[in-house]
Formats: C-alpha cells, sequence, structure tokens
C-alpha cells in the first residue's frame, strides 16, 4: 500500500495508464518527484524547461493517447506558468491533470512564500484555476484524496484540465488505510432525440441532394476517424476539415474537399453552396473555421454532432464518444434507402491553393517548402505546427499521411505550444511500442524565441523529433498586420538577423542542426533528419513580407486594391 499522499498519486496515476509525469522541480513539489523515484510503478519524471512547456507537453501526449496527460508544478511562479498552457487545454477540451505544490498549511496566510490560498489578501489559487479548469480542489488531508483524485480526472475525461491544489505537508501525509486508486466509470453523453432529428435529417438530404461533412478534432480525441471514414462512404458525401483537425479524415481519398474556414480551400465552398445538408462532426466551427462560409452554411440545412453545440445555428445532438454514436448511425443509414445507386460524383482529390501576391524577398517561399517538407516525410510522421503565418501556411499547404496526428493548438493560439506539445507527444508515441515514429515541430523564429529552448529536452532524452524553425527574423503574421491594417508606416515587429541554425549547433554540438538557404537543399535535409534516431533542428530562412494562405489578409488586399 503506497505511504504517503504523493505515493497513492503515482499509483493513481499508473493505474491510468500515464507513463510520463511532464513538470518543472521545486521545493513545493518535490515529494511528488520522490515518490516517482521510489515508485514501483512505470513512471518517468520529465523535467521541462519551463511550466508552460510542461503543460503543452501533457496536452500533445494526451491528444496523441486519446488518455490522460499530466503536469506537476511548484507553487507561486511555477503554478501562475501553467495557466497559458492550461487555457489552451481548456479551450480545445484535451484532458489534462494538474497537480499543483501549495505552501504548508500552517503558514498559509501568515506570510508563506508563494501564498496563494487567499488567506490575508493573497491570490486565491482555487478562484483562479476554477476559471481555466473543469473541475479545482484543494487537498486538505489524505482522507480527502480519492474522492477528490477521481472528481478531477472524470472531470478532465469529459474535456478539459482538473487541478488538485497540493499543499506541502498534505503531500507528505499518511493515506492511512484506504482502498488504491480505482479510475472513475466513463459516463458518455449522447443526446438520443436530437440524434434521431440529425438522423432524419440526414436521410432526407440523401434522397434531394448533397451530404457535405465538416470535421473537427473531437474526432481525433474520440478516436473516431474509422466511423467517420465509413458515415461518409455511406452518405457519399464530400468532406471537409477544421484547420485543427486535418488528421482526421484521410487527405488523399477522392471525397476531401481540404480544409475549412480562413486557411481553407475553395473546393470546400462550392460543395456546400450545392448541399442540402451540412453536418457539422466534432467541431462548434469557430471563427478560424468559418470564415467565408457563413453565406452557404445559411443556404442549407446544417445538423450537428459533439460535445458541444456549434457557434451557427444548427440541430445538435450532444455526444461525447463520436466513435460510438457515428458508428450506430452508419449502421441506421446503411439499411436506409439511399441516392447512391444514382452515381453522385464525388469527384477527384485536386485542391486549389489560395492566391497570394508573389513574394519578392529573402529566402524560400510558403507554398513550396510546405509541399517539399510533406513529399519528404515518411508516412506516419505526426506534425505539430505553431499559430502564425507558419501555422497557416501548414495548414494550407500540407497533407498529413494516414494514421498521423496533426496538432496545430488554435484554441488560444499560445506562441511556443508546438514545442513542449511536440515532445509530449514524442514521448507517447516512442513508449507505445510504435518503433521509432518521427515527430515533427513546424514553428517560427518568434515561437522558437518563447519556447525553443525546450529542444534541451528532447536532447536529454534522445527523442525522435525534428524541429523545423522558419527564420524570417519576425513575428511575420503581426508584421503582415502592420502592413495591410496600419498602412505599413512603421514596424515593431522585425528583428536583426539571427543564424538559428549555427546558433544551436554551437550550443548542442551533438545535435544534428542545419541552415537550409535554398529549396534545393531542403528534402535531402529532411529525409536525412527523418532517418536519424534522435532529434535534430532545422532552420529555414523565409521572407517576412511574404503573405500567408490566409483568407482575412487576402481579402483585405483584394478590397485595397479595388479602391485604388
Amino acid at each position: 500500500m503506497p505511504a504517503r499522499v504523493v505515493d497513492y498519486l503515482v499509483a493513481a496515476v499508473s493505474t491510468l495508464g500515464v507513463r510520463h509525469i511532464f513538470g518543472v522541480d521545486g521545493a513545493n513539489i518535490e515529494d511528488l518527484y520522490d515518490a516517482i523515484f521510489d515508485s514501483p510503478h512505470d513512471v518517468t519524471g520529465i523535467i521541462a524547461k519551463h511550466e508552460f512547456s510542461a503543460a503543452t507537453m501533457a496536452d500533445g501526449y494526451a491528444r496523441s493517447t486519446g488518455g490522460l496527460g499530466v503536469v506537476a508544478a511548484t507553487s507561486g511562479g511555477g503554478a501562475m506558468n501553467l495557466v497559458a498552457g492550461l487555457t489552451e487545454s481548456f479551450a480545445s477540451r484535451v484532458p489534462v491533470l494538474a497537480l499543483i505544490g501549495q505552501p504548508p498549511t500552517a503558514l498559509e496566510g501568515n506570510g508563506a512564500f508563494q501564498d496563494t490560498s487567499g488567506r490575508a489578501g493573497t491570490i486565491d489559487a482555487v478562484g483562479l484555476f476554477s476559471e481555466i479548469t473543469r473541475y479545482c480542489a484543494r487537498v486538505e488531508t489524505g482522507a480527502d484524496l480519492p474522492a477528490k483524485v477521481a472528481r478531477a480526472v472524470g472531470a478532465a475525461r469529459r474535456g478539459g484540465p482538473a487541478v488538485l491544489l497540493l499543499p506541502k505537508d498534505v503531500q507528505q501525509a499518511d493515506v492511512g488505510d484506504i482502498a488504491p486508486f480505482r479510475p472513475p466509470a466513463r459516463f458518455d453523453i449522447q443526446d438520443e432525440g436530437e440524434l434521431v432529428r440529425v438522423r432524419a435529417a440526414l436521410a432526407a438530404a440523401r434522397r434531394t441532394g448533397k451530404v457535405v461533412i465538416i470535421a473537427g478534432d473531437q474526432v481525433a480525441r474520440d478516436d473516431a476517424r474509422d466511423e467517420l471514414a465509413r458515415l461518409a462512404a455511406i452518405l457519399d458525401a464530400s468532406v471537409g476539415v477544421a484547420p485543427d483537425a486535418k488528421d482526421v479524415y484521410d487527405n488523399a481519398d477522392p471525397g476531401f474537399r481540404g480544409v475549412a474556414g480562413s486557411m481553407g480551400h475553395p473546393e470546400l465552398t462550392a460543395a456546400l453552396r450545392s448541399a442540402a445538408l451540412c453536418l457539422l462532426i466534432g467541431t462548434r466551427l469557430p471563427i478560424t473555421a468559418r470564415t467565408g462560409l457563413d453565406e452557404p452554411l445559411a443556404h442549407c440545412v446544417v445538423a450537428s454532432i459533439g460535445a458541444a453545440a456549434p457557434h451557427v445555428p444548427a440541430m445538435h445532438a450532444a455526444s461525447t464518444n463520436l466513435a460510438g454514436t457515428l458508428a450506430t448511425l452508419s449502421d441506421e443509414l446503411a439499411e436506409a434507402p439511399s441516392a447512391l445507386d444514382r452515381g453522385l460524383d464525388r469527384g477527384t482529390n485536386s485542391l486549389t491553393p489560395l492566391q497570394v501576391p508573389p513574394a519578392t524577398g529573402p529566402g524560400l517561399r510558403y507554398r513550396e517548402l510546405m509541399e517539399t517538407i510533406g513529399h519528404a516525410l515518411p508516412d506516419g510522421t505526426d506534425i505539430f505546427a505553431d499559430a502564425g503565418n507558419t501555422g497557416a501556411a501548414a495548414v494550407h499547404h500540407l497533407r498529413i499521411s494516414r494514421g498521423a496526428r496533426f496538432v496545430v493548438a488554435l484554441g488560444m493560439g499560445g506562441m511556443g505550444y508546438a514545442f513542449g506539445a511536440g515532445i509530449g507527444s514524442a514521448f507517447a508515441r516512442h513508449r507505445r511500442g510504435d518503433g521509432i515514429r518521427r515527430t515533427v515541430v513546424i514553428a517560427g523564429d518568434g515561437s522558437f524565441y518563447m519556447h525553443g529552448m525546450e529542444v534541451h529536452t528532447a536532447i536529454e532524452h534522445r527523442l525522435p523529433i525534428t524541429f523545423i524553425v522558419l527564420n524570417n527574423n519576425a513575428h511575420g503574421m503581426c508584421v503582415t498586420r502592420e502592413q495591410l491594417y496600419y498602412r505599413d508606416r512603421y514596424s515593431f515587429n522585425r528583428f536583426q538577423p539571427s543564424q538559428l541554425g549555427d546558433g544551436i549547433a554551437a550550443m548542442f554540438p551533438l545535435l544534428p542542426a542545419f541552415s537550409v538557404r535554398a529549396i534545393g537543399e531542403l528534402a535531402d535535409t529532411v529525409r536525412h533528419c527523418t532517418e536519424l534516431p534522435g532529434p535534430s533542428f532545422i532552420s529555414i530562412d523565409c521572407d517576412p513580407d511574404e503573405i500567408p494562405p490566409f483568407v482575412p489578409f487576402l481579402t483585405t488586399l483584394e478590397a485595397s486594391r479595388r479602391q485604388q
């Protein structure tokens, strides 16, 4: 039997199938690491360079396992540094459990260092974290632990982070004679009444016209890719994906119509204009996924299946288990009469890239470099992309192979997310018996300056991960906005030139690091890096003035031309 609260926590994490706890050590969380060291369970503590990245490691781990990610942090600044990472998990409904140390109970409200008890005018950690999590509680005694761990796990499984605040003396306390942790039973929601309405609408649409599906990242979280593919085939549907869900449907399928929204493809918009019904699956269709689609959506029936209702008017059937819901729906629709024998043309899979103004500055161009990277990567390579111009180019131009993960953090869009999340996913994938499965992080130099030193974590653990940094010596999207919306009168977002590849090579002599300055060098460099057993780094020179494939920018440019 575990002796201390921290021993119980490590055993509980193991029971949940979690093999890594990501974090940064400190005085008020060090007992947890002591328990990890002595634990008979297969749980490893991974020390990150910053708590934000530790939180995104847990996020990426959860996205790739379909289970829980766990992050640990000490009190004070360590706890506060988790906030940005946990808000991404909250907005994207990713299950993460955060174990946060607190000062000893007797000192709370009495001048304790890093006191966030809410007493004597201090910050109230429960109030703060309750706003950005599905559940937050202080563990006051060892006897409280089983119930609060169970509630935290249940809340996280419903989609989002949960926090347990752990005073140092409570962590060290004897748990007494309590039973081993048993995971709470999974509780899935399926709105049968609304699902009947959705099924009837689909049956009617099949008789009168075309169905278009727009799928979101809940499909990946619920491991429902096969069920989505089967439903699409039964409906003879055209399929588009939200920008953060490129991996949920076969990008090479003839029915694939590309990405929806601000980084999207015109083929999906055209399909919607002639559709009888649009079925949203696992997406709320936020603005990044519906830019340019409000008008065609207003002229067709819209139905939705997913954990939360969409941001557009629709009949909505709630489901927290898309794999089960889509399987049942497919079984029922497969037995119903349809228009499949009319030989509806699904078309060919040829996507039209958005037309951007030709760039004239130095470096490689977004489309050419993304397509080159895509062709050079082995099938099954997981890709984590950061937000911004780099993310827009990756979403629009990269084709994702079957079985691979593609993640771009659009919940909060925090810069530097991909470095930690890619590392967390690499731990998950590498330990699951997938062999040397490569993970690739694609980010800009601005994101690198924020959290790119997590490269060190990858080196320490010899992870099979390649970091590709597009170096335009700028915060590229901010430069574009200065040009388009503020008449290009100034720039706060251009940097002095830096040689990132050379700098990383000097800093980490054992890390294969490369600088790519011509397109002819890129493919061979990427292939070489993906054949290596450990981490690698590629810096690619880019033009800070190139406009990315981003609909709001291109619309603004077109409007400006018309006014001239």
